[in-house]
């Protein structure tokens, strides 16, 4: 093969690999999977009931951790325990340390519960993600939609992530939708009086 037939066989090869590489690349769509999280409306539902529920246990906590300190400050008040008769000392300490395992046993269900439900609020989230990359794809015939973390570079033109959280934002919203219907038609018939007939 002469060198001229090589060199035009070499450019052949370059631009037939440069536009599969093109075609590729327009066929695959990015997405932030953090920016879903914290900026659709599915995200930040979720990160509210984990607020709520941290709050009320953290209301458990702190009223517990109050009545520990109040008893402690009867125990370093010895005025205070000299006047106490011997059973009524005994209570008090019987009282402290029902409390002290209390707080022990909140705490450790806290963490259980608190971490069971960030497993299963993520999984779910992760879910809307997914449902949403998937429409996504379908509407820009994409063939790929990958998670950012996934990837070290990536053209910005492959971008998704904006269509992603909008598309799940309205799933969100269907959803709320079909909750509250079936909410009011699970709610009993109030049956309309009869009027008396006009004789």
């Amino acid at each position: 093969m002469s060198k001229k037939l090589k060199l035009l066989f070499t450019i052949a090869i370059a631009a037939l690999f440069s536009q599969i590489h093109a075609v590729n690349v327009d066929k695959i769509g990015v997405v932030n999977s953090k920016s879903c999280m914290l900026e659709s409306k599915y995200g930040k539902d979720i990160q509210e009931q984990l607020e709520n529920m941290r709050k009320q246990w953290g209301s458990l906590l702190e009223n517990t951790q109050k009545e520990l300190k109040e008893l402690d400050a009867k125990f370093e008040d010895q005025e205070y325990l000299d006047s106490l008769s011997p059973e009524k000392e005994e209570e008090l300490k019987a009282k402290y340390k029902s409390l002290s395992e209390d707080m022990s046993k909140y705490q450790a269900q806290l963490s259980q519960v608190f971490g069971q439900a960030q497993y299963f609020y993520g999984q779910k989230l992760m879910d809307s993600i997914s449902k949403a990359a998937e429409q996504i794809a379908q509407d820009n015939k994409l063939d790929y939609v990958v998670n950012q973390d996934t990837v070290f570079y990536y053209n910005p033109k492959m971008e998704v992530t904006k269509s992603v959280i909008d598309q799940m934002d309205k799933n969100f919203d269907h959803e709320q939708q079909e909750k509250k219907q079936a909410a009011e038609a699970e709610k009993p018939v109030t049956q309309k009086k009869e009027e008396p007939s006009k004789k």
